[in-house]
């Protein structure tokens, strides 16, 4: 299930500063020339929102809200709230009327669900990365730089597009060396970084997997990378555990969370107080580091 950061809606919180009145030799008559002052409405525009498969409307405490509605077989109306906005499903006999008071009864929440998943959408756009020469990002909590180096091919054939050179001056960022020439593509460059990213990912997540592995007492029989735009890890039955290759955009304190977090369920395939205790037995802190990784954004399209 996708969570949203919770986000106050009191835009305007607090109360209103008295007006400061001018001294007495400052004050002067109306200007009856001047434009009448514009109505409140005019100048603090009511927020809107509207889902690009919205087929449906309706106003929620000044909001404009433009939702997609769907009829479903199902006993209740449902509403999801997700990047694209604001999905109502209802039972096929349920009256309009019904949805739309629903819809004003929980207005609140709806409003506070949409700022929350519009607030997330910033924060994902801002993670993005710019695959381009001089692009920074983090690997594993420490700062990279990419530059694009056409006149060498590194490495074995696997490799033979990227260097890495750890950075040994503090505050300086490490450089990751691509042998593509300067007039690649976004996606070239992206390519590339990633080929380098992945095999990067799969190197550290197998050590953790093996630092971690003995001290609860599992194993693990394979490690695949996934992709997932949502999930950063699952484990199977079979021992097979997959970890989503942008976690080495994280810290280590991140990576080694979400290991323990996917070996422990080895132990227990579920998230019961025994599963938690599995994973407090070799990390007291694993509260704090869930909540940590709960305000990242994992990077869209790195």
């Amino acid at each position: 299930m996708q969570r949203f950061l919770q986000l106050a809606l009191d835009f305007l919180g607090g109360p209103d500063p008295l007006p400061m009145s001018a001294p007495p030799s400052a004050r002067t008559s109306p200007d009856e020339h001047a434009p009448p002052a514009l109505p409140m409405d005019d100048v603090f525009q009511p927020a809107t929102w509207h889902h690009p498969r919205a087929n449906r409307q309706i106003r929620l405490k000044q909001c404009h809200v433009a939702y997609e509605f769907k009829r479903a077989r199902r006993r209740t109306i449902g509403l999801s709230v997700g990047q694209d906005g604001l999905t109502v499903s209802a039972p096929r006999w349920t009256p309009i009327a019904e949805v739309e008071a629903l819809l004003q009864d929980r207005a609140g929440w709806v409003l506070e669900k949409l700022q929350a998943a519009r607030e997330r959408r910033t924060t994902l756009d801002q993670a993005r990365i710019g695959w381009a020469d001089g692009a920074t990002f983090e690997v594993l909590g420490q700062p990279v730089r990419l530059l694009l180096d056409p006149a060498h091919a590194y490495g074995s054939r696997g490799s033979r597009h990227a260097q890495f050179e750890a950075s040994d001056t503090p505050g300086e960022p490490a450089v990751l060396r691509l042998g593509l020439p300067h007039s690649a593509t976004e996606a070239q460059i992206r390519d590339a970084a990633q080929a380098w990213l992945m095999r990067r990912a799969e190197a550290v997540f197998t050590e953790r997997l093996q630092r971690f592995a003995p001290q609860l007492g599992v194993q693990w029989s394979r490690l695949r990378l996934s992709s997932a735009g949502t999930r950063w890890g699952s484990a199977s039955a079979d021992g097979t555990i997959r970890l989503n290759w942008r976690l080495i955009f994280l810290s280590m304190d991140m990576v080694d969370y979400v290991v323990v977090h996917e070996l422990s369920h080895l132990r227990h395939m579920d998230h019961s107080p025994r599963f938690w205790d599995v994973v407090a037995s070799v990390m007291p802190d694993h509260r704090e580091r869930r909540q940590a990784l709960r305000q990242v954004a994992m990077p869209p399209d790195a």
